[in-house]
């Protein structure tokens, strides 16, 4: 068999192969051995017919009466993509099937692709065309010259199955690959012009020639990686000098590769060369990456995802199937430090450009999803497409991040005190139960690699709500995929390490999990700790109150248990309003924490100021309590995450940056003091003399809680220093961060002492980014009544048809916002939707008897609300409005 037999055999497509099946492929391997030129007569006419099957498939004949089924020009013929339409070729090329004639009328297409068969048989002889892929048989990787040449030399001849042939090898070999593309000098645009410009009155008669060549489906496939080889043959230059590289630069050159794909990508014959090669390539790089360390030996082989990521149809429906999920689980395979240098590069890339790449993995995530049945026998987390794109999504992620608007250097100090060492802590040892935190709060490994925070990033490229896959989050065990990150072995993947993909309501049942694990473990402790000490502990959090002293006896039980055991705030809370009956199951915890906010943000004590304009409050620099009452505040809002309470608390963004570890800028002025961002915002635009104009100096002054004045030098005598148009950005920085950082760093360090009492050794910081924080603590703004209607349970002979709850939803939807606010309060105990919105809720409403005079009721803890059967509309509505307006403790249980 001679070479050119040998090439077209490894180039032949898996999925166009022409050879028949069964008994006729022995009988065909046996002729190809006798008589080699009977072989390829054979081949070239089983590729003839089979041509013509696809062009009857995907064009037809042109007889508009035409009666075959299996033509596109008959009437009952279902149309077909080209891919099924090649796969329905073969199947009747072995069975015979009826072949149309082209109809007269039908030029250009099927009878077209005849009359360029027949001159490619009588034009251009044998020798010509064995030339030409002599010509280009020894190229083993790609420059961008050699693409245009090769591209020049078959628009001559009219053939250009020696481009695909040789885009083939080269892009499904990973050291051709490796070595295509190499950066060496820039292009002028003249030089480029020069290189594009040869073909370009050549373009149309090129699409045309293309999609008459019928063997770009057959013979001109990718051959195996195992073809090419190390030579240097395919470009002079093609390699180039090897030069210094810095942390984000590869030695491919990317614009060359996007105006090679943009010239080729639109002939479908040649796009179909690059899905075949990705498929060969593929499952070759995952063998180099995982048994060969290859990229600790070449950096270089990072050019190959590069090359790859650049093609733009990479999340077309046709590598959907099979070489993008290969490539995902190739490139999932790269080590830390070579993922991190392609978020780097990518992070230089445009918007446009990172969408893409999101898009592309998020579609083949999708399509996994939706084309197969998960559930709890067979979890999404083993499907290896998923798991694999989900890991390649992780690098653009933070590709977005490092591209985006960073903020690296205003972090605030990790001034968290260490749980003390106690006898408790040898007991959890030898119980099995040693505190995680002692390990430090999870991080992400790329996040260390890269030495960034998702937090440092104040505007991604791309917004992060881009990579959240709501098909995933519907098909995810949320229990079992919290096991797999609890214990984080290397065998089963947890969606919670890529908390980005992940909505607030998925992400949020993971951290009631581990919420609810970690007050079982502390249950669980004390029941052993007690029987070792044989003495009765509480294994609950247990607050008694009285309502009227709510602020002074939480202070005074949760400032003992801080002091004594701060492992005691991990406990489940049960709390118990002295003097009142009423069993703790979520509803009285409700309650006590509205209560406390109210109180303790009440303008009137002083701890926190108030912005009539805003609707905000901020922590008072000059307020005479001690740091013990932010202490105790910063607890409640911990326990609320914990217990899974939403709190009634207005704080600008910039106090969840703040607890998430970031200072406050300038731009988080933006809402917390928008009058004073906008003055310093005209500071800076100002195009006068800031010096002559406004006599500014580095002292500023504020007014205390009585409105006395008093002033603050932002350096040291800041009185003598005039602000200037040199320093005016010096002094917004400085002003900026008295007011958000160094006016109140002492009642702030006490309130986030007392939050990471109870949320140091939870994912929190891991899994939320701040706004999702707040939509933790504070419940979502947005109330949707329609969907609280859609979700709402019937109970005690009620049901949606009943009377009574049409005229129910009739008389709530026509209330206010005020009044909406006050029902929720009375069902529920907050006016606040939870994370997901009031379709999440799950509230009952149960028949509470007949006709009477006396209220509704609720189970604020089961959010049961029990409604008598009211005999007309209008009692309903005045005994509810009655109800939801003066019931509190009264009324709810």
């Amino acid at each position: 068999m001679n070479s050119e037999e040998q090439e077209d055999r490894e180039c032949s497509p898996p999925q166009a192969e022409s050879r028949p099946a069964g008994g006729a492929q022995r009988e065909y391997e046996e002729l190809e051995i006798e008589n080699p030129e009977a072989s390829r007569m054979k081949r070239a006419a089983a590729k003839h017919l089979i041509e013509r099957y696809y062009h009857q498939l995907t064009e037809g004949c042109g007889n508009d009466s035409c009666s075959n089924s299996w033509c596109a020009s008959s009437v009952v013929f279902s149309r077909m993509d080209n891919n099924a339409a090649a796969v329905k070729a073969l199947e009747l090329y072995k069975v015979n099937a009826k072949l149309c004639d082209p109809h007269p009328s039908k030029k250009g297409t099927a009878s077209a692709y005849m009359e360029s068969s027949a001159l490619s048989n009588s034009k251009i002889n044998h020798k010509d065309v064995n030339s030409l892929r002599d010509n280009f048989k020894d190229v083993v990787y790609l420059t961008e010259e050699k693409v245009y040449e090769i591209l020049e030399s078959c628009g001559e001849k009219e053939d250009y199955s020696p481009l695909i042939r040789v885009i083939g090898r080269v892009f499904s070999s990973a050291e051709g690959l490796v070595q295509s593309f190499r950066r060496t000098k820039s292009h002028t645009k003249e030089e480029l012009k020069s290189l594009q410009g040869k073909d370009e009155d050549k373009d149309e008669d090129e699409e045309e020639a293309a999609a008459s060549s019928a063997t770009a489906m057959e013979e001109d496939s990718p051959a195996s990686s195992s073809s090419s080889s190390s030579s240097s043959r395919g470009g002079e230059g093609a390699s180039g000098d090897d030069f210094k590289l810095g942390p984000d630069e590869v030695s491919v050159d990317i614009e060359a590769v996007r105006r090679v794909y943009e010239r080729l990508l639109p002939n479908e014959k040649v796009e179909a060369a690059f899905l075949n090669a990705l498929v060969y390539l593929s499952p070759n790089v995952e063998c180099d990456l995982t048994y060969h360390n290859v990229y600790s030996r070449d950096p270089n082989y990072l050019n190959l995802f590069v090359i790859v990521m650049e093609n733009n149809n990479l999340h077309s429906p046709e590598y959907l199937e099979i070489a993008l999920p290969q490539f995902c689980k190739a490139m999932s395979k790269l080590p830390l430090a070579a993922q991190a240098k392609l978020a780097r590069l990518w992070s230089h890339y445009s918007c446009e450009q990172i969408r893409r790449m999101v898009e592309t993995f998020q579609q083949l995530i999708t399509y996994k999803v939706i084309s197969n049945e998960f559930s709890s026998r067979n979890l999404v987390n083993d499907d290896d497409a998923v798991v694999a794109a989900t890991k390649c999504l992780k690098i653009v992620f933070y590709a977005n991040v490092l591209g985006g608007d960073l903020d690296v250097e205003h972090n605030e100090e990790d001034d968290e005190e260490p749980i003390p060492e106690s006898s408790e802590l040898t007991l959890q040892e030898l119980l099995g139960e040693e505190r995680r935190n002692k390990k430090g709060p999870r991080v992400d490994p790329l996040e260390t690699e890269l030495g960034i925070r998702t937090n440092d990033c104040r505007w991604p490229l791309v917004p992060f709500e881009e990579y959240v896959n709501e098909p995933l989050n519907e098909v995810l065990e949320m229990d079992k995929d919290y096991t797999f990150f609890k214990v984080e072995t290397e065998n089963k993947f947890s969606f919670m390490t890529c908390p980005f993909i992940l909505n607030a309501v998925t992400k949020n049942l993971g951290l009631y999990y581990d919420n609810r694990i970690r007050m079982y473990s502390e249950r669980r402790i004390t029941v052993l700790y007690s029987l070792v000490q044989g003495q009765q502990l509480n294994p609950y959090l247990r607050l008694k109150v009285r309502r009227d002293h709510i602020i002074d006896d939480a202070l005074v039980r949760l400032e003992m248990i801080a002091m004594e055991n701060p492992a005691d705030l991990k406990k489940q809370l049960y709390v118990e309003f002295e003097g009142e009956q009423g069993v703790d199951e979520g509803g009285v915890s409700k309650e006590f924490f509205q209560l406390v906010v109210e109180e303790i943000f009440n303008p009137d004590i002083g701890m926190f100021t108030y912005d009539e304009r805003t609707k905000l409050f901020w922590f008072n620099p000059s307020s005479f309590e001690n740091e013990g009452q932010y202490t105790l505040i910063g607890i409640v809002l911990g326990l609320a995450i914990y217990n899974n309470c939403i709190l009634d608390v207005h704080f600008p963004m910039v106090v969840y940056r703040k607890l998430m570890g970031k200072k406050g800028t300038f731009r988080d002025l933006t809402d917390a003091n928008p009058m004073l961002h906008q003055s310093l915002r005209e500071l800076l635009a100002y195009e006068g003399s800031v010096e002559d104009d406004m006599m500014i100096t580095f002292q500023i002054s504020q007014t205390d809680l009585f409105g006395n004045p008093l002033m603050y030098d932002l350096r040291e005598n800041g009185d003598k220093i005039p602000v200037t148009n040199e320093n005016r950005k010096e002094f917004v920085a400085q002003y900026a961060d008295y007011m958000l950082n160094k006016s109140v760093e002492k009642q702030f360090r006490a309130f986030r002492r007392g939050f990471h009492m109870v949320t140091n050794e939870s994912p929190l910081k891991y899994l939320f980014r701040p706004e999702e924080i707040e939509l933790l603590i504070c419940g979502s703004r947005n109330l949707d009544f329609l969907a609280l209607e859609e979700s709402t349970e019937y109970d005690g002979g009620y049901n949606r048809d009943s009377r009574i709850v049409k005229e129910f939803w009739e008389i709530l939807h026509s209330f206010g916002e005020d009044q909406k606010r006050l029902f929720l309060q009375f069902t529920t105990g907050t006016d606040r939707a939870p994370v997901g919105g009031l379709g999440k809720l799950k509230m009952i409403i149960a028949k509470n008897g007949p006709d009477t005079d006396r209220l509704p009721t609720s189970h604020t803890c089961f959010n049961v609300l029990l409604l008598p059967e009211y005999n007309s509309k209008e009692k309903l509505r005045e005994r509810l409005l009655k109800a939801i307006t003066y019931a509190k403790g009264f009324g709810m249980l």
